[in-house]
This record gives C-alpha cells, structure tokens and sequence, in this order.
C-alpha cells in the first residue's frame, strides 16, 4: 500500500498525519511550539523551533504508523497564512522571529496609507487594511532589521509565509531548496492581484518590498519539488500540495462547488463560502480570497470572514487565569451552570477582525456582578466563539443573499458539544461535523494526492466524506434572540478602547 502525507503547520502546534486512500488516517503525530509576546499588540514564533517541530513529528508520525519515507506517494502543506518569516538563503537561518497573524505592530504604518492606496490595495487584493496581512509585516521587518537590509544587499534575502520556510528546508534548504508559494497563502500577502494571480508592481512600490525576495506563485495542487533524502524523509519524496489552513479545511470538506461553505474553529475562526470562478467583492465586512487551484485548472474564489481570537480565549483561561488545567475542562466546567449569568465576554485582544476590522478594540468582560462565577465567564468564552461565527455568517448571508440552512464545521472546538449546541442554537441552523475533523489536513493530502494520481478526481474525494454527527437548533433558546442583543451591546463596549 502507498500512503499521502500531510504537514498541517498551526499557530499553536504542528502535525504530521498520514492518510491512506480512503482518507483515513494511519499514523500521526504533534507538537507544541512556543508564542514569543515581547510587547502588548505583538506575537512571535520561533522559525528554527517550528523546523525542529516539523522534522520531529514527521519521524514521530511515521514511526507511529510503522511506515518508512519511501511509503508515501506525496506530500502536501498546510500551514498558518499570514505568519511572516525572513531568512538568509547562504546561512538558512532566519534573521528575525516570525511575525504572526496576530500581531498589531503594524498599524501607524497602515493609518500612515492614503486614501487613494488604501483602494489601490482593496482593490486588487479584495482584502481589508489590516494589521493581520503579511504586506506590512514584511516592511516593518525591512525598515527595523538590520539583518534583513544587510541581507537584501547582498541578494540573500528570502520572505515568505510558513509554508515558503517549510518547502524551503524540506527541498533541501542551503543545498538548492525550492522558494515558492501558493496562490492561497500569496492571496493573504496583499501583494497579489487577484485578478493575475503574481505579485503586483504597484502594491510592491505601496509596501516598499522587492521582487525578488519574494517567492514563485503557483497552483495548489503540483510537484513543487522533492525532499532532500538527508531530511527528516530520508528519501525523494514529492512535494505537491500547498494550501493556506482554511483553503485547506474547504478542500477537506469537499467545498469544491460555487455556494458550499465551512467553518474551521482553530485559534481563530474561520468562515468560507465558494463563489466559484468569479470574484465576488463584499459589501459587509468580508474577505475576498482564492480558494483554490488545482493545477492547470481556473482559479476558483471564496469569500471569508476572519475571527481573530476563538479557541485562543480557551487557551487564555487556561494559562493567564489559569481557572481551567486543560482546554478540555471547559465543556464540563461551563456545563455546572445553566447560563452565562448576564456575563458576556468578547476576547478582541488584538481588535475586531471580520465584519468589524476594528484595530481600536480591546478585549471586555461585561456584566459581572458578585454572583458571576468562573462557569460563567467559561460558559461565556464558547458563547463568544459562537456569537463571533453568526457576525460572519450574516454578513456572508448578505453578500450572497443565500440565508444558510447549514454549516459544515471542523477543528479542535468541535470536539466540545455544549459548544457546537451553542452554535446550532445562537445561528438557528443545523451544524454538521465530518468523521474527520481535522480537515486542515486533509485538505493539504487531498491536494497533494490529485497532483501525484493518488486520487483520480475531486469526484472521488466527494464520495469519501462522511458525517460523524450533527446538532439542531432549539427554536425556543434566548441565545439567538436576546444573548444576541446582548452580544451586539458588548461589542459596542470594546470600541475605541486603543488610541
């Protein structure tokens, strides 16, 4: 038997899980890495710590399967999108931390774009002004490193998202390896047009970034290379697909068709909606991104809303209040009260992203009163994951003018059926959740599979997926109606907080 890898690279964690034909998965394994806060506003990884992660959960995986590198077919990648990382292609060593998705430093540069820039740059990207994207992370790595200027000089610098730095390394890194991306994680940049799928000139000249220190662009699904046999691999092994970890999760759950849609509960939230082969630009707060591309084939678009801080609340509970030990113990926790007791928690630690794209917001707690309880505030953390997925849902409603009747949904929340109950009632429609979950992954395999003829067609893949259950709303819950007003009054609260 012959076997698909998939090398899912998060926020918080990297994996490696290995599927078989029939999309199941027969070996994996994951690690931790570290969050670097040096500053309010600002979030870092280690680059080196996340290669280190990537070589030892591939020999875990493939240990755990009993499996040899020479198995696998192909290899795919996913990986967090917007997370930056400069290197040095004569050393391989990064010449900064990475900048994460997260991270806020970036907004004087932003509010410093005129106006005329800031729709040159909506325009041709379909994307917000936003700290969140990669454009501005790479000036502020130029403008304030030393390092990376001195590298641009001497024409070794190399930029990219996560997934550039993993392909780099694993293809063989200083020895030749490949510098490219794909069209899903080169769409968060705002350096691509959407409409040419490259890197655009002019948004080049706007965030004061050279060509060439940029990465190829290419499809989702092809060979980009081979990994180096003195790699974690220990042999020659196709590497074929490149997906952002939300594009992935659409592939996952087989979104392949205009109208289908999903939602991944990671660290943030995030919703999307195929809109096929046309751009559609939204009028309520929504992204404009590629979905995916599978080789030769058109391009086909999405519309996303992006929710900044949802199973990283979990995280804050359990490590900075430290009223749980496990993100598990909130299901149990939030379940020893029937309410949230009038507490409503909205966890905008870095501002409002989607449909808000508030920089000015900070995080509240509102509504204590002495009765307030740590089960309120936990029963009030998975309300706030729930109520942040309806703000994106309803505007992707009203850019569509298709009122959803369902929601397919994956990733780590999901596992928690208070949650998930929550989320039927708060939304009023039925949740659905596959039998594998974890459809980042899966995303990134099935890519890489349809490049190698691993699989035939995305036809086959559509008849592998299956539902492991479902949640329907009860039509007499108040979380839909008044927690909702409520919801809305907290938001208006975090507004106008940071000058």
């Amino acid at each position: 038997m012959s076997y698909i890898g998939s090398l899912d690279q998060g926020t918080s964690s990297t994996r490696f899980m290995i599927f078989d034909n029939s999309g199941h998965v027969v070996g994996q394994h994951q690690l931790e890495h570290r969050q670097i806060l040096p500053k309010a506003g600002w979030v870092e990884h280690d680059a080196l710590e996340i290669w280190q992660r990537t070589k030892e959960v591939i020999v875990g995986a493939l240990k755990q399967a009993n499996l040899m590198g020479s198995d696998l077919v192909g290899i795919g990648i996913t990986n967090q999108r917007e997370t930056t990382v400069i290197w040095d292609k004569a050393s391989g060593h990064p010449l900064a931390n990475a900048i994460v998705w997260q991270d806020t430093r970036t907004g004087d540069f932003l509010a410093s774009l005129s106006p005329e820039q800031c729709r040159t740059i909506t325009d041709k990207t379909g994307l917000a002004i936003a700290p969140y994207f990669s454009g501005s992370k790479i000036n502020w790595l130029i403008k304030n490193q030393p390092e990376v200027q001195n590298a641009i000089k001497k024409g070794n610098a190399m930029v990219g998202t996560i997934d550039s730095w993993l392909l780099w390394n694993l293809s063989g890194g200083v020895r030749g390896g490949v510098h490219a991306t794909d069209v899903t994680n080169a769409s968060r940049t705002l350096l691509m047009n959407l409409e040419t799928l490259d890197w655009d000139p002019e948004l080049l000249q706007i965030f004061q970034v050279p060509h060439e220190i940029l990465p190829q662009i290419k499809s989702s699904s092809e060979i980009y290379g081979l990994t180096d046999p003195a790699g974690p691999f220990g042999s020659a092994i196709p590497i074929a697909g490149i997906l952002g970890d939300q594009q992935a999760a659409m592939v996952g759950q087989v979104c392949f068709a205009r109208g289908e849609s999903k939602t991944t509960y990671g660290t943030g939230n995030f919703a999307l909606v195929n809109t096929g082969t046309e751009i559609v630009r939204s009028k309520n707060g929504l992204l404009t991104t590629v979905c995916f591309k599978f080789g030769d084939a058109p391009a086909f678009y999405a519309l996303e809303g992006s929710v900044a801080v949802t199973g990283s609340a979990i995280q804050w509970l359990r490590d900075q209040l430290q009223i749980i030990t496990s993100a598990a113990e909130i299901e149990a926790l939030a379940e020893t009260v029937p309410d949230n007791g009038g507490v409503y928690f909205v966890p905008a630690f870095s501002g409002l992203f989607a449909p808000y794209w508030r920089n000015d917001a900070r995080g509240v707690i509102v509504g204590l009163t002495r009765a307030a309880t740590k089960a309120n505030l936990a029963r009030a953390a998975l309300e706030a994951i729930c109520y942040q997925t309806r703000d994106v849902l309803d505007a992707m409603s009203a850019d569509s003018g298709v009122k959803l009747k369902q929601m397919r949904v994956d990733g780590g929340i999901t596992a928690n059926n208070l949650c998930m109950q929550m989320q039927a009632d708060i939304m009023q429609i039925e949740i659905i959740r596959p039998m594998i979950a974890e459809t980042t992954a899966l995303g990134a395999a099935y890519a890489a599979g349809l490049a190698v003829k691993f699989w035939s067609s995305t036809d086959e893949l559509k008849k592998q997926w299956q539902q492991s259950r479902s949640w329907n709303p009860n039509s007499a819950s108040v979380l839909a109606t008044t927690g909702f007003k409520s919801w809305k009054k907290a938001i208006d609260r975090t507004l106008n907080w940071n000058d």
